[in-house]
């Protein structure tokens, strides 16, 4: 296999790339001068040297210790957490700038069949609402625990699965569990909507 056909076959693996764009990707890397392609393949290297998970959130971050920054920052809201999808939809809600809390990320979503990875997915959540302080956390007390999944049809089984969980946590009486508002389109996700929708989806939560 040449390698253009193989960068391309690469580039179709990436979320929402069909071949068409894939292909355009690699011609336009056939463009670039070298040092620009030395900028990325140093770039791609780090990546996976450099980053790690946050101990608490699994939000990917560079920095020293076992947080992410949101989760050391000091003026965040640790009453309030958002649970999430993936990490594209912390970063959507996060330009939003309009939720000041935590946030938990799920990993992606549930299916009806019951499988390990959701099992411990949501051992994770429990956990980490139960006993923040193991993760670095002091001083949280969550009084508010935000799903934000995306609503389509597996977002939702996903959703009643954690609440369920949530419900049966013995920090249950501590908080309330609110969902967000139906601005969001159905079937849609929060990693593509514009920031005005997520915006009255957060405002509009119950």
């Amino acid at each position: 296999m040449n390698t253009i056909k193989k960068l391309a076959e690469l580039f179709a693996e990436f979320p929402t790339v069909g071949r068409r764009t894939a292909n355009r990707f690699v011609h336009h890397l056939l463009r670039l001068p070298k040092p620009k392609i030395d900028e990325l393949i140093a770039a791609l290297s780090q990546l996976k040297e450099k980053t790690k998970l946050c101990g608490f959130c699994f939000n990917p971050y560079e920095s020293e210790g076992n947080l992410c920054d949101i989760c050391s920052n000091a003026a965040r809201n640790k009453q309030q957490l958002c649970v999430v999808e993936k990490e594209a939809d912390l970063f959507s809600i996060e330009s939003t700038k309009k939720y000041n809390g935590l946030y938990f990320i799920l990993g992606g979503t549930f299916s009806a069949r019951k499988s390990e990875a959701h099992d411990a997915a949501l051992a994770a959540l429990k956990e980490r609402i139960e006993n923040p302080q193991k993760f670095s956390l002091s001083a949280v007390s969550f009084s508010e625990i935000i799903l934000a999944v995306n609503p389509t049809p597996e977002g939702r089984i996903t959703s009643r699965m954690a609440e369920k969980m949530l419900r049966e946590s013995k920090q249950s009486p501590a908080f309330k569990i609110t969902h967000l508002a139906q601005g969001l389109p159905v079937g849609g996700e929060l990693e593509y909507a514009d920031e005005e929708t997520l915006e009255s989806a957060f405002e509009g939560r119950r």
